[in-house]
């Protein structure tokens, strides 16, 4: 390893509540699937399915693009 790749591994990135917006969405036949990125501008993103009840949506794929 490099010093450019120990200092990308050790870099910290700063905490903060995600703000998800958004990007897009689709029905499937376990609920509708949203395409969600950070509002805070972090980079990151992730998948949600909201199921057909009236509970909140939930991550189906850990963040990604931080």
């Amino acid at each position: 390893m490099d010093a450019a790749q120990t200092l990308e591994t050790t870099r910290q990135v700063p905490a903060h509540e995600h703000a998800w917006l958004v990007d897009s969405a689709h029905d499937t036949s376990d609920g509708r699937v949203l395409y969600v990125r950070c509002g805070a501008g972090c980079g990151a993103r992730r998948i949600d399915l909201q199921g057909p009840s009236t509970l909140p949506p939930s991550a189906v794929s850990r963040e990604f693009g931080r």
